[in-house]
């Protein structure tokens, strides 16, 4: 059986040609939308259950009535769909590397996810969220809420440098640009990892490890990632950042 596919965009970037492409799915009979880096599949429509989770997990544990949040990695969109049906939030920024990524959703051309460009709570920017980290860059001075889905997981980075913010150094630089009591949240692809709990328990409290599972209709049964959601202590943001 010949696959229909149609390739939608792409960009050379310093980790590979990111590309979108559509193809149909066999194993479901319609369409589907994957990201892929060189030969390496990274994203699809067909799996977005830990996307979505990833928001709904990481604003359920946020306390406040107006919420101010940031996204790490813009993706297929589910995270950021999934952020701004919450009605608490008042603005969602997204810092995603790939300008390509962005111009994808600013020409709406993922259905399931069209017209969040234009949204007025949304704020698409271009850059690298890690270094925005390190540096203190991030567009606010301070989040309530910090949604990180970039990397497949903390041991398995898309570039060497994005190891170190996994490390209590980089998630307490992170930490310090959080509201007291806010919430940062990460997606894995990888089953729940003793030492990057532990690394998170040296900055954050309120560690929680997510085990998300979803019917996975190409392999048959289900797979399942890891989401962890860990809150700001209060306290002086420098105290944070100093500890």
């Amino acid at each position: 059986m010949a696959l229909h596919m149609e390739e939608l965009g792409w960009e050379d970037t310093p980790i590979g040609v990111i590309s979108l492409r559509r193809r149909l799915e066999p194993a479901v009979g319609h369409d589907v939308y994957e990201v892929k880096i060189d030969d390496e599949f990274l994203m699809s429509s067909l799996f977005t259950v830990v996307e979505t989770e990833l928001a709904h997990l990481g604003l359920a544990a946020a306390g406040g009535e107006v919420l101010q949040v940031l996204v790490g990695g813009l993706g297929l969109g589910y995270t950021l769909r999934a952020a701004l049906e919450d009605e608490r939030v008042a603005q969602v920024q997204v810092v995603e590397a790939v300008s390509a990524v962005i111009d994808w959703h600013r020409r709406d051309l993922l259905p399931d996810t069209a017209g969040l460009a234009a949204d007025p709570r949304c704020d698409l920017q271009h850059g690298d969220f890690f270094a925005q980290v390190a540096e203190g860059a991030t567009p606010r001075a301070a989040y309530d809420v910090v949604l990180l889905d970039i990397d497949h997981s903390p041991q398995h980075v898309l570039h060497p440098s994005h190891a170190a913010f996994y490390e209590p150094a980089g998630l307490r630089r992170m930490a310090g640009l959080i509201a007291p009591g806010g919430i940062f949240a990460l997606w894995s692809d990888d089953p729940p990892d003793p030492v990057f709990e532990g690394a998170l328990r040296e900055v954050y409290v309120d560690v929680a490890t997510h085990v998300v599972t979803f019917a996975n209709p190409v392999a048959g049964g289900e797979s399942a990632s890891t989401v962890y959601v860990a809150r700001r202590p209060a306290g002086p943001a420098e105290a944070v950042r100093t500890h």
